[in-house]
C-alpha cells in the first residue's frame, strides 16, 4: 500500500467527528492533520463524513408536541413508583423468609429442649443395662461364691490377699 492509500487506525477514526467539531487537543488534530495531508483514502473517509453531516441538515427536525415533556415525566413517574413497588415486594418477601427461617429455628430449638428434658427426665432402661453388663457377663461365677463373706475371708486370707492382722 502507498502512502497515499494509508487508511485511519480505529482510534483515528473515532476521532474524526471530534476533529470535525475541532473538539481534539492540539497534538491529537495535528496527527489526524498530517494523517489527511498524506492520505488520500483518510481524506475521502473524512468527505464521506462531511457529506453526511450536511445531508442531515437537509431533514425535516422533529417538532415535540406540547405535552410531550408531561407525558414524559408522567412516564418516568409511572416507572420509577413501579421500581419502588417491585422494592417493596422483594422487601417484603425477604421479610416473610427471615420470619420463617426465625420461626424454624424457634422450633428446632423447642423439639431439641423437649427431647433433652425427656432423656434427662426418663433414663433410659437399656443404659443400666449396659452399665450392668460386666455383672451379668460373670452372674454365674458370683453365685457359685454364695456371699460377700466369703470373698472377705478370701481377700483377708494370706493365699489370696494380704493379711489385714
Amino acid at each position: 500500500m502507498g502512502p497515499d492509500q494509508q487508511r485511519l487506525t480505529s482510534a483515528e477514526r473515532s476521532n474524526l467527528v471530534a476533529y470535525l467539531d475541532g473538539e481534539l487537543n492540539e497534538a491529537e488534530a495535528q496527527a489526524i492533520a498530517t494523517k489527511l495531508t498524506k492520505s488520500a483514502t483518510a481524506r475521502r473517509e473524512i468527505e464521506s463524513l462531511e457529506k453526511t453531516w450536511s445531508m442531515l441538515d437537509h431533514l425535516p427536525r422533529a417538532q415535540a408536541s406540547d405535552d410531550f415533556t408531561a407525558r414524559t415525566l408522567t412516564e418516568v413517574q409511572r416507572l420509577s413508583t413501579e421500581g419502588g413497588r417491585f422494592e417493596s415486594a422483594v422487601r417484603q418477601t425477604t421479610q416473610r423468609v427471615l420470619r420463617a427461617a426465625v420461626w424454624m429455628v424457634v422450633g428446632l430449638l423447642a423439639v431439641g429442649t423437649g427431647y433433652a428434658i425427656t432423656q434427662w427426665v426418663w433414663p433410659n432402661p437399656t443404659a443400666r443395662l449396659a452399665r450392668d453388663l460386666s455383672i451379668a457377663e460373670h452372674l454365674d461365677e458370683y453365685r457359685e461364691v454364695g456371699s460377700i463373706e466369703l470373698l472377705e475371708i478370701l481377700a483377708h486370707s494370706s493365699e489370696f490377699g494380704t493379711d489385714a492382722d
